[in-house]
């Protein structure tokens, strides 16, 4: 899956987001709420929550968990190789069908961190999560 599938992905997410979230915007404040508190950084960095995060989107065949974790697994300054190992570890733990879905995670890293190089963005800055903050009925 290419980096501009990724974004794709996300994109014709939103507005189904939106139009769930206006339906049910305390669900979605829940589930801000927790997705806060599973990624903050306790004993497992914010990264290796985010690596978990990604690979249980590849066993669960997410597109969209693919895409969003390997987003915040990149802006958590994820390589490209710790992001491959991560998803190693699925092969391990689901066979077959993680090494289809596993190929999507380490090219989406790479790809949002060459962006964020050439754009000059500094790393680990937690943008994803800040901007999860600003969604209605999550503050």
């Amino acid at each position: 899956m290419t980096d501009q599938r990724h974004h794709q992905i996300l994109s014709d997410l939103n507005p189904q987001h939106a139009a769930l979230r206006e339906r049910i915007p305390e669900v979605y404040k829940g589930f801000a709420q927790m997705s806060r508190a599973a990624t903050i950084a306790g004993e497992l960095d914010t990264l290796t929550k985010e690596l978990i995060a990604l690979a249980i989107g590849v066993v669960h065949g997410c597109d969209g968990c693919i895409a969003s974790h390997a987003r915040a697994a990149a802006e958590a300054d994820a390589s490209k190789q710790q992001a491959a190992e991560a998803i190693g570890v699925t092969f391990l733990m689901h066979g077959g069908l993680a090494t289809i879905y596993g190929a999507r995670g380490p090219h989406r890293v790479l790809r949002v961190s060459r962006r964020r190089e050439r754009l000059g963005t500094p790393q680990a800055t937690g943008s994803f999560r800040a901007r999860l903050n600003t969604l209605p009925g999550t503050a």
